[in-house]
């Protein structure tokens, strides 16, 4: 985080958009780390794919990991090394059942997980794993940031900002397939637009086990849906600097959230 001499706020977001070794955990942390190494104290949030230990597998009784798994471990330690927060998704199994958990680790073991909500159906996530139940937000250094998981980018009101999920950075991991790279980026830019909020999606590249190929495509935008920060096809790791003051004078000369539809959502 920067705080300028007028108190400007902002937070430092890396996407590190990369291709994941088939259900390999120790090869992917192990890659992580050494590429993420260099960026201790120069961000502030780093953003790892969906299912970033295994990649999107629906074999979760051989890879899924307890909850107080290898892969929290890890994150803690990786947190701590970086001094920033660590946002990506496991396969978990806890008590019987099996989650697709975003974990958010932050210097000094602080940990939480949102357990993925909508189960992409066409690539049988429904049929091994337990839907989550709401969304959180999270102070970090002076933004609030709410972090989603993938198929969640497609269900606007599940994502919509309200009275007790109110945040400035709304982010999404993903292994989202090329075939279906426009909807991504359009989907990105219109979250954006309807909250007024800044946006953040990190997808992975390459190959996977079942033959899907993603592309990429991370990007962030403003809260214009203005592209701020992109990775397009190839690996690699990108930096951009949020400014909160942006955001808060916007929202304050375009009110259009004072009119928006109330609502509650209901319990799955």
């Amino acid at each position: 985080m920067a705080v300028g001499t007028e108190g400007v706020v902002s937070v430092r977001v890396t996407l590190a958009q990369q291709p994941l070794a088939w259900q390999d955990p120790d090869e992917n942390r192990g890659r992580f780390e050494a590429l993420l190494a260099p960026l201790a104290g120069e961000t502030d949030l780093v953003i790892l794919p969906e299912t970033f230990t295994t990649g999107f597998t629906m074999e979760v009784e051989r890879v899924a990991e307890p909850a107080d798994g290898p892969t929290v471990a890890w994150l803690q330690r990786l947190a701590h090394r970086l001094d920033a927060a660590v946002a990506g998704s496991v396969i978990t199994a806890e008590q019987g059942s099996y989650y697709n958990r975003l974990l958010w680790a932050e210097p000094g073991e602080g940990l939480r997980h949102y357990d993925k909500r909508h189960l992409f159906r066409m690539g049988g996530e429904h049929e091994h794993f337990t839907p989550g139940r709401s969304a959180w937000t999270v102070e970090w250094r002076g933004f609030r940031i709410c972090p989603l998981v993938c198929y969640d980018l497609r269900f606007p009101v599940f994502s919509r900002r309200r009275a007790d999920l109110d945040y400035d950075l709304l982010l999404y991991v993903a292994n989202w397939p090329a075939a279906r790279a426009y909807a991504w980026r359009q989907l990105l830019i219109a979250r954006a637009i309807e909250n007024q909020a800044f946006v953040a999606g990190v997808n992975r590249t390459g190959e996977d086990g079942c033959a899907v190929e993603h592309r990429g495509d991370s990007l962030v935008c403003d809260f214009l849906g203005q592209p701020l920060a992109e990775l397009a096809a190839m690996p690699g790791l990108r930096t951009v600097e949020l400014d909160l003051q942006a955001l808060r004078a916007f929202r304050e000369r375009f009110p259009a959230h004072l009119d928006a539809d109330r609502f509650t959502l209901c319990a799955p």
